[in-house]
């Protein structure tokens, strides 16, 4: 099913397929970020047949039109779809299609369709991350058998990646903006089609391994920071929690929640992995937060190469679309998701011997311009599809760059849907940066104490 492109990187990918401590790349390979590659690592040229176009640099410039907080509403407002895929159809573009998207097709003959637009590459980042990309393809490495990594800093860690686990810590490390404030919400979907608000939350989100001002000598390893406050419902209002990410393999995540009725803060190790997402009320693992938030320890990574693939791109008016726009009966609004065809890097992750996991084989598809996560397919102990993820780019000039929220989880065999992180109806902005001791335990116990 996978059509490799003919990269020298793929072809090396394919014949490592392994984990072990890596080198970073020679020079002369890492020279290619300055002429066929992007400075972040993608193809720049498009495709043979004309339907994925030439990376020229994306989109760095303001967008016309209205704006909800730092995101513009429409990108290319004049397109239609030239194409819709439905399960009448969808035999002739399997291809292109992933395992999850030909599933909902099937399960929801009805309602669920594929609309694909033309594509656009608008991925774009600060020219300090170039830069900083360019030093990481000769200077980052895997440590402790690709459970860590070293000598990396302040951009794409691995642009030319030669093994899964790479591009899988290519997604951990991806870009973000500095500091980041925004509210979201968790909706549940039941199997009746019913759409339940399981949270909403005040989110502040921090990157250390993006301070502008920083290096990889002077960075302690913790890359993401994340706080938030949940505000309804109102049996839930109160509560809040702090996350600390690290790429320390030993410690690489810290936890503490504060929960209004034992009025204190607690630490709460078990947010991780396969433990389900209280947040969104179980509905998917907290692992699945943000397609996989976690660390890679529990599972072998194999790179399977390049493939193009029809998936969610440049989804600004999805993002900024009201909820009850945005979600119809059992799945996202298909009428709002804007589908464009672009090369993925496919990763297969299979549950580490002595390892375990309730998920026990997965399949990632990564962005090739930005190694965010656009699709993730889960499958049962027998190997039967279980779980499919979609997660919604979209594009924030002021960055630049491209994010990703929500992931909409689809539980395929309970029939059941988790939207997690979901703008609808909420406003996104780049912020200045924050004390890193507001991301503290203590911290979230001083202002519940006032």
């Amino acid at each position: 099913m996978l059509k490799k492109t003919l990269l020298c990187v793929s072809i090396l990918a394919l014949s490592a397929g392994m984990q072990s401590t890596m080198a970073a790349v020679s020079a002369d390979e890492a020279a290619k970020l300055k002429t066929w590659l992007t400075p972040l690592g993608g193809e720049k040229a498009g495709n043979k047949d004309g339907t994925i176009p030439a990376w020229t640099g994306g989109q760095t410039g303001p967008v016309a039109g209205p704006k909800v907080g730092d995101i513009p509403v429409s990108l290319f407002p004049n397109e239609k779809p030239f194409l819709q895929i439905t399960a009448a159809n969808m035999a002739q573009h399997a291809d292109k299609l992933s395992e999850g998207t030909q599933a909902l097709l099937k399960k929801f003959p009805e309602s669920f369709k594929v609309n694909v637009y033309p594509s656009h590459r608008t991925m774009a980042a600060p020219a300090y991350v170039y830069d900083n990309t360019f030093r990481n393809a000769t200077e980052c490495k895997l440590v402790d058998g690709g459970r860590s990594v070293t000598g990396c800093f302040g951009g794409i860690p691995f642009p030319i990646p030669q093994t899964g686990v790479e591009v899988v810590w290519n997604h951990l490390l991806r870009i973000e903006p500095e500091s980041m404030s925004y509210g979201f919400k968790n909706f549940v979907g039941s199997v009746d089609g019913a759409r339940t608000l399981a949270t909403r939350n005040d989110q502040h989100f921090q990157y250390p391994y993006y301070y502008n001002d920083g290096a990889a000598d002077k960075w302690s390893g913790e890359y993401s920071l994340m706080r938030f406050n949940t505000t309804a419902p109102s049996f839930k209002v109160g509560e809040s929690m702090v996350i600390r990410d690290s790429i320390d393999p030993d410690n690489a995540r810290k936890t503490w929640q504060y929960l209004v009725g034992q009025r204190r803060v607690r630490r709460a190790p078990t947010v991780a992995y396969d433990t389900p997402d209280f947040v969104a009320s179980g509905a998917n693992y907290f692992d699945e937060v943000i397609g996989f938030f976690g660390h890679p320890d529990r599972y072998e990574w194999k790179l399977l190469g390049k493939q193009e693939l029809y998936v969610p791109y440049n989804n600004n008016a999805f993002v900024t679309a009201g909820e009850d726009e945005a979600f119809i009966k059992h799945h996202a609004n298909p009428d709002l998701i804007r589908w464009e065809l672009h090369r993925v890097w496919a990763v297969e992750a299979t549950v580490s011997a002595g390892k375990r996991h309730a998920v026990p084989k997965r399949r990632f598809y990564f962005d090739e311009d930005s190694y965010a996560l656009l699709m993730l397919d889960g499958f049962d102990a027998e190997g039967t599809l279980w779980r499919t993820s979609q997660l919604l780019p979209f594009v924030v000039p002021s960055v630049p760059a491209v994010l990703v929220k929500p992931v909409i989880v689809y539980n395929l065999q309970a029939g059941t849907m988790s939207a997690v992180q979901a703008l609808n109806g909420e406003a996104f902005n780049v912020v200045t940066r924050r004390p890193e001791t507001f991301f503290t335990g203590d911290s979230i116990a001083a202002d519940a104490a006032r």
